[in-house]
């Protein structure tokens, strides 16, 4: 096989990178442009965007292990090169380059000192030469699976010994799951489990035409193969003896392992066991949606894991070369690294720009799926900051993590490790130092205090914001567990906006309330006590009606990030709503008590969200007007300058009278 020397491979990759940009000269691109660190020696965790499909291989042929990363969705769908410049095990990669379009359920099978690549029913044949633009097709139909799935990853392995190359797919069934709004009144899914499956399909051909024989189910047991949704089967000898095990992965944050008692020619499978650390206990990924590939990535003729997860980073999980009990044991993931480019956190960041250190620059506090909050600290740069690598906040202590468990999502507990924190940074109780406000997959607003001092910030326990309610206190009407107290519960994964809105000189919250409605909580003193009032429907369209952000019910509630900030200069407070990036509400009168917004439209070109995005407003340059920064679905932040936005006549601005 032919391979480029690793200049020539270089320069051939030179074209486009892992922005989706193209280098080289010429005129500073504009528009929304992906955050930099700007901070040169700075290695941060390698990730790609939403999801991480790896396929560890020699891409460039140097003699050692790159990683290809498949991310299938917006806005950095691609397959990445990440270059191993050496360094051992866990060197620190090359920033990767963008080498055609993503793809789910992609997978590589190294066979006979090849590199497969396949996607359900198809491979990429020449791929290093053509590219991931063509395929060609091995078997006539894509789901071989009586339902459809959700998962769908087929690989090439000599199953049963013959040397000649078989198929072994892995899919995953949610026909019992369902999707959402399944919990009784004691918060126990009634719905059924995910399934996970793996058949193998013999070729009764040869090596160079293959007949598939039809599918069979991978048995383990006496029963077949099932595993909780996400299967993403791996076959290799694990133990040691010579035959074939099989590792599988899954929707959350484990793996699965069945023993061959069989033999190379006659495999048998003993019923699965969790994969296990050295420690004792189980190994456990971060976060969920893993998508594990067996490979002796260390050399040292074991079997190793690379392993992806849903907030695009990819982690090495090393084969310690011992069997216990029949079992491989493994050390703890430890997730690569990369030499910085783009500013990211996780998956569906939700930033904002807040002086947090009191250094007088303006850095980014950001939520994001797995329900970590991070900071992002401003080096200085004024109007292109250098940044620090995030890390993780704390409060009394510990990491802040919210997570919904067994029953915290409403889509189920298929959902268990996601958090989905979405906030805001402001001086809640007015006492000179900034506190953080974060709603999340529960639907419930917490107040993490900030207790430190200006400079040296140090957050206290969650604490629930109250509200004077004057009866019952409301929730959406699928939440199976109750407000406690006056505690505020409104739609999950919605921003709680903590601004003055009235100009009282009280932080208020502005927000969608429990029926998707944006509204106005109110603050007042009472008896030299602050108190937040119940939620009134101010925000209203042109024709005086309450604006509903969401009408959607249980799943498809919620999930609405806004921010508040006078976009245009006319010294009224503006909505910003995710969108395509962000659209502008503009606040254009007070009609009747009530404050009349005008859905102006998008303020960038680029379109940043499947799922959504969360605007938020900066102004690093210094020059008054308030420039866009958006986190989105990949985890990346990008900013628009304001005087890049789209314009928009005066008629589009303007509100209608009421009919």
């Amino acid at each position: 096989m032919f391979f480029f020397s690793t200049n020539q491979f270089r320069r051939a990759l030179l074209a486009v990178v892992f922005t989706g940009g193209v280098t080289g000269g010429g005129a500073a691109p504009t528009g929304l442009q992906q955050l930099r660190y700007g901070n040169p020696g700075l290695a941060v965790d390698l990730a790609v965007g939403l999801w991480a499909w790896p396929m560890p291989m020699d891409y460039d042929g140097d003699g050692d292990l790159d990683l290809l990363v498949s991310c299938p969705d917006r806005p950095s769908n691609g397959i990445y090169f990440f270059e191993n410049p050496g360094g051992g095990v866990m060197p620190v990669f090359k920033p990767g380059v963008r080498l055609g379009r993503g793809y789910r359920n992609i997978s590589v099978s190294r066979v006979g000192g090849t590199d497969r690549v396949l996607i359900p029913s198809r491979e990429f044949v020449g791929f290093r030469k053509r590219g991931f633009a063509e395929s060609v097709s091995l078997f006539s139909k894509g789901n071989i699976h009586p339902n459809n799935v959700r998962n769908n990853v087929w690989r090439l392995v000599d199953y049963d010994g013959d040397a000649l190359l078989d198929l072994v797919i892995g899919v995953g069934d949610w026909t019992e799951y369902g999707w959402d709004n399944a919990y009784n009144a004691r918060g126990e899914w009634i719905n059924g489990p995910l399934h996970g499956h793996v058949y193998w399909m013999r070729n009764t051909g040869s090596s160079a035409r293959p007949v598939y024989a039809p599918k069979q189910f991978v048995e383990a047991g006496g029963a077949a193969v099932d595993v909780y949704g996400w299967p993403t089967p791996n076959f290799a000898d694990y133990d040691g003896d010579g035959d074939l095990d099989l590792v599988c992965g899954e929707f959350l944050d484990g793996l699965t392992y069945f023993k061959n008692a069989g033999s190379r020619a006659q495999p048998r499978y003993l019923a699965g066991q969790r994969v296990r650390q050295v420690n004792g206990g189980e190994l456990k990924m971060d976060l969920q949606m893993i998508v594990p590939t067996a490979v002796d990535w260390d050399g040292d003729g074991d079997v190793d894991l690379i392993i992806g997860q849903e907030d695009g980073r990819v982690a090495f999980v090393e084969h310690t070369g011992r069997v216990v009990d029949g079992a491989p044991l493994f050390a703890a993931p430890r997730f690569f690294r990369q030499e910085a480019a783009g500013v990211k956190f996780g998956a569906l960041s939700t930033p904002v720009a807040v002086d947090w250190d009191g250094d007088g620059d303006e850095d980014i506090v950001s939520g994001n799926t797995a329900g970590y909050i991070g900071l992002f600290e401003n080096l200085g740069g004024g109007a292109n900051p250098r940044w620090a690598a995030g890390r993780r906040l704390k409060a009394n202590g510990k990491v802040i993590r919210i997570q919904a468990g067994d029953n915290g999502s409403i889509q189920g507990p298929c959902e268990a490790k996601w958090g989905y924190t979405t906030l805001s940074v402001a001086d809640w109780d007015h006492d000179g130092l900034p506190d953080v406000l974060v709603n999340s997959i529960w639907g419930e607003v917490l107040w993490y205090r900030n207790v430190g001092r200006r400079t040296q910030p140090r957050l206290a326990a969650a604490r629930p914001i109250e509200v004077a309610w004057p009866s019952e206190p409301p929730k959406p009407k699928w939440f199976w567990w109750n407000p406690r107290g006056n505690q505020l519960v409104t739609q999950w994964r919605t921003t709680p906006v903590a601004v003055d809105f009235t100009g009282e000189g009280l932080v208020d919250l502005v927000m969608l309330d429990h029926e998707g409605y944006l509204a106005l909580f109110k603050r007042r003193r009472t008896a030299g006590k602050l108190e937040l009032l119940p939620p009134r429907r101010i925000f209203v369209d042109e024709d005086n009606r309450p604006i509903q952000l969401n009408s959607g019910l249980a799943g498809k509630s919620g999930r609405r990030k806004i921010s508040v900030a006078d976009w245009d200069g006319d010294g009224r407070l503006d909505v910003l709503v995710d969108s395509a990036n962000a659209d502008w509400w503009r606040n254009c009168e007070t009609r009747d008590g009530n404050i009349v917004l005008k859905r102006v439209g998008p303020l960038g070109q680029r379109q940043l969200a499947a799922h959504s995005t969360s605007p938020c407003v900066v102004d690093w340059d210094g020059d008054g007007k308030p420039d866009l920064l958006l986190g989105a679905e990949d985890g990346f932040f990008y900013h628009l300058p304001h005087d890049e936005a789209r314009e928009y006549p005066a008629k589009a601005r303007t509100a209608r009278k009421p009919k």
